[in-house]
């Protein structure tokens, strides 16, 4: 069959499904033709999806999968013009896919998929964008490293000028991305009721922003550990030029191998790299480090814990996320959060959801980096600067609905008596 031939049926193939499912958006094929564009659909203007060439249908039913699909959003031959994922979002009307696709005319799409096994079906530039061992629990210094060592200079682009990455704290929802993080950054020193000399340990320290904040305004000294080390070099360069390396210390180690107390704890955004094979041995090793009466802040996505499904079965969107975003990365629920903290020594006093905060945080970090896009290409390749969008505002879409959460708990290490937190929560919020 010719090359010509081959590709009229693939275009055919897919133009029979796309037109019976009735998609919000028009699909502009890579031959100019448009399946459900208006009688004015303007090329130049109009928001719609373009699928490059023959090879994205057949690379699609060859391996009809999240990756593929992923990939091909990668390496652009399917692509956004005029417009955004959120702008796809916005123009969603219930289209009952599932439904759809089981009443899709089978004897018609038969007589041409043939054509999709013939030719070429490469998906361009994307090697290298999986992690190592993406699907073991915990996420080992190399997969660490695949996500936070991508660039410095990258994340420069769309986080905030102290470089949170982590989700923030709107007191107003029309406040910056800066004012939002530094509020962020003060909430959880005012929930882990910080003192002048307490010893704060942050566990996952990123770029040192959380230890910058509590020794500046809070007047504690400050420890950090980290697994990346482009994150750690970045951040105690910032710890210089604010003049507290003597009051910040930062190791490139894991925090099973600390052997001092701290008078407080922070975990912000690391949790998710544990892995629940290993969760005893952090609560464990948490608890030895916390001294008696301690502060201990948890600050963790969670999933939703469904009534008469198995926990930790592994949906296809998750197996995505951690193949090429976070390799080895699980989360728990928020009760199976409170049990281990419990059952590990804990007394908890407060759980608090930011969801909706984490999904306005992931809607600004991705609008971010599309408005400075062509920079991001530069400094990592247009593959990993186009998955990192999509990862970052599917990410908003998920916090938004509901899909996921994100809590901060506050425990300390259980004693006799009187507990070291306030008996009103007052403070939190003068």
């Amino acid at each position: 069959m010719s090359n010509n031939r081959s590709d009229f049926k693939t275009e055919r193939f897919i133009r029979t499904i796309l037109e019976h499912l009735d998609l919000p958006v028009p699909i502009r094929l890579w031959n100019g033709h448009v399946v459900g564009g208006q009688s004015d659909f303007d090329v130049t203007k109009c928001i719609h999806v373009y699928v490059a060439s023959p090879q994205v249908v057949r690379a699609i039913a060859r391996r009809p999968s999240i990756n593929s699909l992923i990939e091909l959003w990668s390496s652009a031959q399917i692509d956004i013009k005029n417009g955004t994922i959120f702008d796809i979002i916005k123009i969603e009307k219930r289209t009952h896919l599932r439904a759809k696709i089981k009443t899709l005319p089978k004897w018609a799409l038969a007589k041409d998929l043939p054509s999709l096994f013939l030719g070429a079906s490469t998906i361009k530039d994307v090697d290298k964008l999986s992690g190592d061992d993406p699907f073991v629990s915990g996420s080992s210094q190399s997969a660490i490293e695949h996500h936070y060592d991508v660039s410095n200079a990258f994340y420069q682009l769309f986080l905030d000028d102290a470089m949170v990455y982590t989700c923030a704290y709107f007191k107003d929802w029309n406040n910056t991305i800066e004012q939002a993080q530094f509020d962020k950054l003060d909430h959880v020193c005012k929930k882990l009721r910080l003192q002048p000399g307490d010893r704060l340990l942050d566990i996952g320290c990123g770029w040192g922003a959380m230890l910058i904040h509590a020794v500046k305004y809070y007047g504690v000294t400050g420890h950090g550990v980290s697994l990346s080390t482009a994150q750690t070099e970045l951040a105690r360069q910032r710890i210089e030029s604010e003049g507290l390396s003597d009051k910040i210390t930062i190791e490139i180690k894991s925090y099973t191998d600390l052997d001092m107390r701290f008078d407080k704890i922070s975990s912000i955004g690391m949790f998710e790299a544990v892995g629940i094979a290993n969760y005893d041995t952090y609560f464990s090793t948490v608890h030895r480090l916390l001294e008696p009466g301690g502060i201990y802040l948890h600050h963790a996505i969670t999933r939703r814990n469904k009534k008469g499904k198995r926990f930790g079965k592994k949906s296809a969107e998750h197996k995505a996320l951690v193949k090429y975003i976070f390799p080895g990365g699980e989360l728990d629920h928020i009760g199976m959060s409170l049990s281990n903290l419990e059952a590990h020594g804990f007394e908890v006093h407060d759980v608090e959801n930011l969801r909706e905060h984490y999904g306005k945080t992931c809607r600004l970090w991705a609008e971010r980096l599309w408005a400075r896009f062509d920079e991001a290409v530069v400094e990592v390749g247009e593959a990993r600067a186009r998955l990192w969008y999509l990862y970052m505002a599917l990410c908003a879409i998920a916090f938004e609905r509901g899909t996921v959460q994100i809590n901060q708990t506050v425990a300390t290490r259980r004693q006799r008596g009187v507990s070291t937190i306030p008996q009103t929560r007052d403070d939190l919020y003068i």
